[in-house]
């Protein structure tokens, strides 16, 4: 789940008092979506809301809807596709919460407020989750004060957890990464190398990591993170791979292409390619396609920014390796896949032309890394 500040966001609320808070909190982040759309639209397309509040019905009101049914079981039909906020006390977020927790890669985040609005602490998924983030922004619309509890945080060292997703890094082990931020806490140096030679870094290196300007070099430590797509050529204990999110997929299909038929061909594409679906940052298409069923669903499975374009807009890129009459007969542009791919990164490199799968086209373009620390 690539979850941000822009995922829905669902407040629960107990008491009269923590209803108050609930509907305060709603309607600041609401309106911080709306932008430009003003307040009353928020009443009329609920879906659109960044937040969505419950309370129970005697305190609901107008603004806040009464808890759904069995709470438990909405929590579980939601989870790991929202962030949970609940005000009141630790416990009872615990008790609710108990039965869907798997692990921080997957887990909702969830944060706790008391019913004062004077704490907000990140209870799970703080780091991958982002709710130590989204804590820190709510504890400042609040006049809040943000309670820490990771080793990471509390002692200001280094979390690979949170570098790897503000850079849209990919970590393909797991445990080495537990292993990697036990060592910053005992103390450790950790190499980092960058496979990618096109790698912008920037930022204030912290005192835990090495630079490292060859793979020999990183070698020498015990433990060292390496951004690159080849992991075999670091097979070797201590180190942690971190894949860049960093591919363009442009599609085009025909009307109707299910969801299914869309995974595979992409799936089979990227993989082609050295590449997996976790690596891509969007899909994009023309806006014919903007409520193609198969690839809304696509984007919303593997929570991918979807993206359309206008024909005119597409016709902006010049040159494709190919060109179809019939799509421009349907479409005006003769090109979808390789055109959208190229507009979602103007200064990327297109590393699949245009490849042909059942009832489907897609091309694919690496963009950029930048590593900021």
């Amino acid at each position: 789940m690539k979850r941000t500040m822009n995922s829905r966001i669902i407040i629960l609320s107990f008491t009269r008092t923590g209803t108050t808070l609930n509907r305060k909190l709603c309607e600041i982040l609401n309106e911080r979506k709306s932008g430009e759309k003003g307040r009353e639209s928020l009443g009329q397309h609920r879906e659109d809301r960044l937040c969505l509040g419950y309370a129970p019905e005697k305190y609901a009101g107008s603004e806040l809807d009464p808890f759904p049914g069995e709470l438990r079981e909405y929590i579980g039909r939601n989870w790991g596709k929202a962030a949970y906020i609940f005000i009141g006390a630790a416990g009872i977020a615990v008790r609710y919460i108990a039965p869907w927790v798997k692990d921080k890669y997957t887990d909702s985040p969830v944060l706790v407020i008391d019913e004062k609005g004077k704490y907000v602490i990140p209870l799970l998924s703080g780091h991958i989750g982002g709710a130590a983030a989204l804590a820190d922004e709510i504890s400042e619309l609040l006049g809040a004060a943000a309670v820490h509890t990771t080793a990471t945080d509390v002692q200001g060292r280094f979390a690979v957890d949170v570098f790897a997703k503000r850079n849209d890094l990919m970590i393909t082990d797991r445990e080495m990464a537990k292993k990697i931020s036990a060592a910053v806490l005992e103390g450790e140096k950790i190499a980092f190398y960058a496979q990618e030679k096109a790698c912008r870094i920037r930022g204030n290196v912290p005192p835990e990591i090495v630079l490292c300007t060859d793979p020999k070099e990183a070698g020498s430590y015990q433990y060292r993170i390496v951004v690159g797509e080849d992991a075999a050529a670091y097979d070797r204990e201590g180190t942690l791979v971190l894949k860049p999110v960093n591919i363009a997929a442009g599609i085009g299909c025909r009307r109707g292409t299910s969801t299914e038929i869309l995974e595979k061909g992409l799936d089979e594409i990227l993989r082609a390619n050295g590449r997996c679906m976790e690596q891509v940052k969007v899909i994009a298409s023309i806006d014919l396609k903007k409520d193609e069923q198969g690839l809304v669903h696509l984007s919303e499975k593997y929570q991918i920014p979807f993206l359309t374009y206008t024909a005119e807009e597409l016709q902006r890129v010049r040159e494709v390796s190919s060109g179809s009459e019939f799509v421009e007969k349907v479409t005006g542009i003769d090109n979808v896949c390789e055109r959208a791919a190229r507009l979602c990164c103007g200064d990327g490199e297109m590393i699949q032309e245009k490849a042909i799968r059942e009832s489907m086209t897609a091309a694919l373009v690496k963009c950029p890394v930048e590593i900021i620390f």
